[in-house]
């Protein structure tokens, strides 16, 4: 996520990059970039180790570093995301229609438990986006367990908006579709290349 960030501001397509490094015939495990991390295991279970070594006077710089970056990739996004608009049509966030495409915290489940989306969507709402979700696995959800953020149910495919974001990459969304009707398809899983679907309108993040 971090070499995310600073290839997209050298201009370099950091999935090229993988897939560059994929070619490597052995000792080569990929890892992709995405908008945060969410789930109940993988996020989570380091910092136990990092509350443990404390008792030991032992810090776990790379895990807190790495959770760090982690955290802070939904508020990457959403900046990613009014630069676009801005750039594109002159638009803030406050009054954008904004699509999510995704909120479950990984493809094809159901489950939204720590999903980066429920962050994505506070913040947009504390911009002033209007907001929407599709996701052929959730049918409603809320931005944050506080009383003043909204809870959302799924719209069906493919309500009007000024911008969607690919959060999750399902395999039961319709990318074609998406790209076809929103004017702005921000993504963040490569979903859209990996389905050839390339144009002035999807833009990476």
């Amino acid at each position: 996520n971090e070499l995310k960030m600073v290839f997209s501001e050298m201009g370099i397509d950091v999935w090229e990059v993988i897939d560059a490094a994929k070619t490597k015939p052995f000792g080569f495990m990929p890892f992709y970039p995405g908008p945060g991390l969410g789930g109940h295991c993988i996020p989570i279970d380091p910092f136990y180790l990092t509350w443990k070594a404390r008792e030991y006077d032992l810090a776990t710089r790379f895990i807190e570093l790495a959770g760090q970056i982690n955290t802070a990739m939904p508020r990457y996004v959403v900046q990613r995301l009014a630069e676009e608009l801005d750039a594109r049509f002159a638009k803030g966030l406050n009054g954008a229609r904004i699509l999510l495409v995704g909120v479950a915290y990984k493809k094809n489940v159901a489950d939204v438990r720590e999903s980066p989306a429920l962050k994505m969507l506070e913040l947009l709402e504390e911009r002033g986006a209007d907001l929407r979700f599709v996701d052929p696995h959730v049918s409603s959800v809320r931005a944050s367990t506080h009383p003043r953020h909204g809870a959302y149910a799924a719209s069906e495919p493919w309500p009007a908006c000024d911008a969607a974001i690919i959060v999750t990459d399902h395999d039961a969304i319709d990318y074609a579709a998406l790209v076809a009707h929103a004017p702005l398809v921000l993504d963040t899983r490569n979903a859209c290349a990996q389905r050839g679907l390339r144009g002035d309108t999807v833009a990476a993040a």
